[in-house]
């Protein structure tokens, strides 16, 4: 085992993926002589040159219009967008081109294409360098969705990701690109726990917490502070969002009875709106309360100083869990502001 930042331990993916196979190429803006805004192509292009390891203009567009030509001719392209927010010049190409070739012609065209989008808040980044787009796509048939929490996952399905046959759009959360971790650099592929299934990152007994991306460890520093008080919280990791693991979930849920969902994008037909109406779907008669979500606030993403007040905390996270618990809510305008209907102006509807 290794000590590995996140990005460390995907960079050493992408390189293994590479000397494992020569038809992953490496694709973006700025990930050849620079290695990356986050550095995480940093010595591949002296490795494997400049046929393989592509700096592209800045148009995301033909980016992954060229690696839908490249896929369709049997390579594996693994294209960087630079910042999660640069994604939407390209989302013509990803929901018309990638989701739905192999679909269109029976199965006789793959799309081996990886889409790695460093992802979501909490760094102080520039308008447009800190968004979290993930229910577009996984709300698009035909894309599986990957969100990794840990320098582990990282690097394992990273190259998971791109020895799949099906196109992966691969979440990579900004602000853990420096959190250390052990990485097994030398297992095998087979060995590992399948992209799709989700992982218990904490056990606990009263209440499951289902979280992805950064949002995984917010969820088990809550876990640990709601211990002092003897309460047990159960977090997984949801890691795959499209398929998600419901085997998984739905066990944890059926034992526990209560089921709260967090992440950092806005709760409005977000990932948790689907993943609660599923596990009402398959646990209505074992649920003890109303499920909760603890998601970013409705807004376009604010300035770097006012994101602490948009990511769900600690805090937020353990006002779910004691309203699951029928416990009284520590805002007092809780109630208010959840039985008084307002529009998507913000104003409350007369």
């Amino acid at each position: 085992m290794t000590q590995l930042t996140m990005a460390n331990a995907l960079g050493q993916g992408l390189r293994r993926a590479m000397v494992d196979d020569d038809r992953v190429l490496v694709m973006g803006e700025d990930i050849g002589r620079l290695g990356g805004v986050f550095r995480i192509t940093d010595g591949l292009l002296d490795e494997f040159g400049a046929q393989r390891v592509v700096d592209t203009p800045l148009a995301e567009a033909g980016i992954v219009g060229t690696a839908v030509g490249l896929a369709y001719r049997g390579f594996r392209p693994v294209v960087e967008i630079q910042f999660d927010g640069f994604v939407y010049p390209a989302f013509d190409q990803i929901v018309c081109q990638v989701a739905k070739l192999h679909y269109r012609t029976r199965g006789r065209v793959r799309m081996p294409l990886t889409i790695r989008i460093p992802w979501a808040g909490g760094v102080g980044a520039a308008e447009h360098h800190s968004e979290s787009p993930e229910a577009y796509f996984v709300h698009t048939a035909g894309l599986r969705v990957i969100a990794v929490s840990q320098p582990q996952d990282a690097y394992v399905m990273l190259r998971q990701a791109i020895a799949c046959d099906d196109p992966v759009v691969f979440f990579e959360p900004k602000r853990l690109y420096h959190r250390k971790g052990e990485v097994d650099l030398d297992g095998d592929l087979a060995d590992a726990p399948p992209m799709g299934l989700a992982r218990v990152a904490r056990r606990g007994d009263d209440v499951t917490v289902l979280a992805y991306g950064a949002q995984v460890q917010t969820a088990v520093d809550a876990a640990e502070a709601a211990e002092a008080e003897g309460v047990s919280i159960e977090v997984i990791d949801l890691r795959s969002l499209s398929p998600v693991d419901y085997r998984t979930v739905v066990a944890s849920v059926r034992r526990t009875g209560r089921v709260v969902v967090t992440h950092e994008a806005g709760g409005e037909a977000g990932v948790a709106s689907e993943v609660i109406t599923s596990i009402v779907e398959r646990c209505f008669h074992y649920l003890e309360a109303a499920p909760e979500r603890v998601t970013g606030h409705d807004i376009p993403y604010p300035p770097a100083k006012l994101e602490r007040h948009h990511l769900p905390d600690l805090d937020r996270i353990l006002d779910a869990v004691d309203r699951v618990l029928g416990r009284p809510a520590s805002d007092p305008g809780f109630e208010a502001e959840a039985t008084t209907p307002v529009s998507h102006a913000g104003e409350a509807v007369r």
